[in-house]
């Protein structure tokens, strides 16, 4: 595995920090007016080997380009359909819907995921009572790896970003964006599931993951 500079960790950082605003909480007018302030999509690097990436920049600033607070409520109610519904979310945001037959909440790879946490002392808070496997939880932690690794790059530190990549979130992530771009009633909700997407696979050619390949019921 190549090695990765300060600048690539701290790039990796703002990027998995961004995703983890975006898809863990509410979409507010100020996240979005964050976004056309800071030019956020005119700088986001170029990862993909295909045109994915493009077609998800051009999704977020059109939508970015016609904004209005207008238009604030309909995309509450599009990241909500989402990830928490009425009745069941399109693209559930918890890796045990995905990974256990009775897609329930809190499975075993829940509870897996709890205990590596602990092991590796990966510690968060949360206000409300939500699962640890929110798709946008991942992102927080990994904003808390890159960090470090800004700061040491050690082995310790890369295997425990490997190993949550490679056997806690990739093995569902995709379908779960897959059908988030799917669902999406906004360009912009349709645009940051492309780019998550390219942001991970990004992750795993340049920490050389292998993913692993799992049943999924959803």
């Amino acid at each position: 595995m190549a090695t990765l500079t300060r600048d690539i960790y701290l790039e990796y950082q703002g990027i998995a920090r961004i995703l983890h605003n975006v898809l863990f909480y509410d979409p507010s007018v100020e996240l979005i007016g964050s976004f056309i302030a800071h030019k956020s999509i005119d700088s986001w690097p170029d990862y993909s080997q295909d045109n994915s990436e493009l077609q998800a920049k051009q999704l977020i600033n059109n939508y970015l380009k016609h904004w209005s607070q207008e238009q604030s409520l309909s995309l509450k109610l599009d990241y909500g359909q989402l990830f928490y519904g009425p009745g069941d979310p399109t693209a559930a945001p918890w890796g045990s819907v995905y990974l256990s037959e009775k897609q329930l909440l809190n499975g075993e790879s829940t509870q897996a995921l709890m205990s590596f946490y602990q092991e590796r002392g990966i510690r968060f808070e949360l206000d409300s009572n939500q699962p640890i496997d929110h798709l946008g939880l991942f992102f927080a932690v990994l904003d808390q790896i890159f960090g470090q690794l800004s700061e040491e790059n050690s082995h310790e530190l890369t295997g425990t970003c490997i190993i949550l990549l490679q056997q806690h979130l990739l093995p569902w992530s995709g379908r779960c964006l897959e059908l988030m771009h799917h669902h999406a009633e906004s360009d912009f909700y349709r645009g940051i599931a492309l780019l998550t997407k390219c942001y991970l696979d990004e992750l795993t050619r340049s920490l050389q993951i292998v993913p692993i390949s799992t049943q999924l019921f959803r």
